[in-house]
């Protein structure tokens, strides 16, 4: 908190027989709003050069420091030669009495005093010589908002000079006080401040008249706020200043406001003198010195030293990480390394299928399955077994006989799918605009896997009907949807087909455009279907797109392509079919096989394509004789010997033959015993030696049940073989058990 004055209790005229005019400096605050503040004449004025005789007036007191003679007291308290009563002239509390009290604690500044001349009168008046005056640095103020502004009044009169040991002079204000801006007064040389004070003579002050008295009381008003706020210099503290010489100031003349020049900031060796300057200036009219007048600002702490010491931690951490990476991976010393340890001696339990393998002879083969294939619950047993290394027969059972097959005709319509088409083919699509405006077409493209919801279909990477509505929507509304089914010619269902099959899940009429395999329940492989998929399927695109409803139509030709989405590649889509044995997904690639072939897509084209691809592939259709692809009509027949030369041709261990290399995915198609597709919950009790080892596909029909595939010895051979059983037993317990039974037969067999 800023220190108290300390207030005369005397007036210091009160001996004067005639009132004397004293030149002052003050800073003018006329009321509460606007305080007054004093200042020493030695910050803004500087001696004559010429210097005077020592004067004999005592030095004054120095509260702080306590250096140099005590100011003498008239018993009251205040300066000799004063009043009690009656208000001081210069600075008395704000009634003019009594003196306010100072705070307890240590005053920082002592207020400037006037120290008595003799038999304690004033000081005489010190007479300059010269005109050249300076201004001082001026003290620090720091503005707040809450503030009102300030003036500093610079009296045109003389200027008393407090003593002679640099005693602060005082300053009366006058009401008629006209304001200058400190910084537009010129500059002057340094002020005496910076030179040694030596004394001189007193000299009596000569009486004055109440005019004169007048004429010295008006000053020009000089605003605080627009004095320039000293900063000390960088890197320097401001130091306490020493004990006041014993020299008087020299001789001052009275100087008006406007003689006054601008200050310079004070050399970087000087700072000392502005903290001397700023300790010492006392308030008037109040009872605390404002925050703003004595508070110092302390030197901004630089950053650098922390920016220096932080460079030097980097440089020193990568200095040691460097040391470290030399020492450890460099040097003379060549770094050794240990023999890396033998491979670990594996046991394979699972032998890769080789050529190399010891050959299966017919006569193990035939001790091997004669067992299983004596089994009454297989009824009428054909079949054939062939090594596909050597193209050799090993067992044979009525193989050239034609019987039903079932789901296993699947197998050639596949083969002629991958013999025939190109395995990254995809089936397209689209919806085209119509003749009249808002008319969209949709385009069958034979892609039965295109799924109504996201997420549920048995058909991986299957076409979304949301992808294709988005797209329309995007160019432009439609009020009217039709649907084009001229892919496709003949009849939706095949010869000797039932309609029960539709309502049990086997099948759906076959049409160029469905979603799901006409399945009701998207998410099961085996589910009620659908009797008109085209419909149900276009009637779900015109109530996503906002259209009332979809009829029966044909695209135009040449029409703008508006939407657009496309199947998983054939590969896929033969596998996906073998895998769940997917009857309208298999007449779909059949139809594909027709087109490609230049036959017309029809269950009569379907067939015609696969016969005629694989007899050009040089198998031999003697006594095959099928109505459609999937094996769903009854009145199909086929020899087990042709199944098994397929399979034999895709499983041979050398791709020297062309066909060999069409038909591989053929194998990986087949579902495994036990793990996947049809074979996933199969091959338990008597048959459970071939789970894992057994890839094959399945067929069923009323009475009728067939298995054909491959299968792996004991000794790393592949064997392919073909099994088709008309029985009345149970297909469940007894016929498929036993079927699987003959298969995990060759798995034990080392029939070398």
């Amino acid at each position: 908190m800023p220190d108290e004055p300390q207030w005369p209790t005397d007036d210091d005229d009160a001996d004067l027989d005639t009132p004397v005019a004293e030149s002052t400096v003050q800073v003018s605050r006329p009321s509460v709003d606007q305080p007054t503040m004093r200042f020493p004449v030695a910050a803004v004025l500087t001696p004559p050069s010429t210097p005077e005789p020592p004067r004999s007036s005592p030095v004054r007191s120095d509260p702080n420091g306590g250096h140099g003679p005590a100011l003498p007291s008239n018993g009251s308290g205040g300066v000799p030669g004063g009043s009690s009563s009656g208000k001081p002239h210069g600075a008395v509390g704000p009634d003019g009495g009594q003196p306010r009290q100072a705070p307890a604690e240590p005053p920082r500044a002592a207020p400037v005093r006037i120290a008595p001349g003799e038999h304690g009168k004033p000081a005489p008046v010190v007479e300059p010589k010269s005109d050249q005056t300076r201004v001082v640095p001026k003290p620090e103020v720091v503005h707040r908002p809450d503030q009102k502004t300030t003036e500093l009044s610079v009296p045109p009169g003389k200027i008393e000079n407090g003593g002679p040991q640099g005693g602060d002079p005082r300053v009366s204000m006058a009401a008629n006080a006209k304001t200058a801006r400190v910084d537009q007064l010129p500059k002057t040389e340094p002020s005496w401040f910076d030179q040694p004070v030596r004394p001189e003579s007193p000299r009596q002050e000569p009486q004055r008249t109440e005019p004169q008295r007048a004429e010295a009381q008006r000053t020009e008003m000089l605003r605080v706020d627009q004095l320039q706020r000293y900063e000390p210099p960088r890197g320097e503290q401001p130091q306490r200043p020493e004990p006041a010489r014993s020299e008087p100031p020299q001789r001052q003349e009275p100087l008006r406001a406007d003689q006054l020049q601008r200050h310079e900031p004070p050399r970087a060796d000087q700072p000392h003198r502005q903290e001397q300057i700023r300790e010492t200036l006392p308030v008037s009219g109040y009872d605390e010195e404002p925050e703003d007048r004595l508070t110092s600002d302390e030197p901004k702490k630089s950053r650098k030293p922390l920016a220096v010491v932080l460079a030097l931690l980097v440089v020193a951490a990568l200095a040691g990480a460097t040391i470290y990476a030399v020492k450890e991976f460099g040097g003379p010393a060549a770094v050794e390394t240990k023999p890396p340890a033998p491979p670990a001696n594996v046991q394979l339990l699972v032998k890769a299928a080789t050529a190399g393998a010891p050959a299966p002879s017919a006569a193990g083969v035939k001790a091997a399955i004669t067992g299983p294939a004596g089994n009454a619950a297989l009824g009428t047993l054909t079949g054939s077994i062939i090594d596909p290394a050597g193209g050799t027969a090993l067992w044979q059972q009525g193989d050239t006989t034609p019987a039903t097959p079932a789901s296993s005709l699947k197998i050639l319509t596949a083969a002629a799918a991958l013999l025939s088409l190109d395995k990254t083919a995809q089936l397209s699509t689209k919806v085209v605009q119509g003749a009249e405006p808002g008319t969209v077409v949709i385009v069958g493209g034979g892609d039965p896997t295109i799924s109504g919801t996201p997420g549920s279909s048995v058909y991986p990477g299957a076409a979304t009907l949301d992808d294709l509505v988005n797209q329309v929507k995007q160019k432009g509304p439609v009020t009217k949807v039709l649907f084009d089914l001229s892919r496709y010619t003949g009849e939706a269902l095949g010869p000797q087909w039932e309609t029960a099959d539709i309502a049990g899940g086997s099948v759906a009429p076959i049409v160029p455009f469905m979603l799901d395999g006409g399945r009701l329940d998207p998410k099961k492989d085996v589910s009620a279907r659908t009797g008109s998929p085209a419909q149900t399927a276009a009637d779900a695109f015109a109530q996503r797109i906002g259209a009332p409803g979809a009829t029966a139509g044909t695209a135009p030709q040449g029409a703008q392509v508006l939407g657009e989405v496309k199947s998983a590649p054939i590969e896929q889509l033969v596998d996906n079919m073998m895998q769940i044995s997917d009857n309208v997904l298999t007449e779909a690639v059949a139809r594909e096989v027709a087109i490609k072939s230049g036959n017309e897509p029809s269950f009569a084209g379907g067939v015609k394509a696969v016969r005629d691809i694989l007899t050009k592939n040089g198998f031999d259709l003697t006594g095959a004789n099928f109505v459609d692809g999937s094996g769903l009509s009854a009145t199909n027949r086929i020899p087990a010997r042709l199944l098994a030369e397929v399979l034999a041709t895709a499983a041979k261990p050398s791709l020297d033959d062309p066909r060999t290399a069409k038909l591989r995915p053929l194998l990986t198609a087949l579902p495994v015993a036990g793990g996947s597709g049809t074979l996933a919950g199969r091959y338990g009790g008597n048959a459970s030696d071939g789970k894992g080892w057994v890839r094959a596909k399945t067929g069923t029909l009323t009475g009728v049940n067939a298995l054909a595939g491959m299968v792996v010895d004991v000794d790393g051979r592949v064997l392919v073989f073909a099994f088709m059983s008309a029985s009345n037993r149970n297909p469940e317990t007894e016929v498929r058990p036993g079927l699987d039974a003959m298969a995990a037969a060759l798995r034990g067999c080392g029939c070398s």
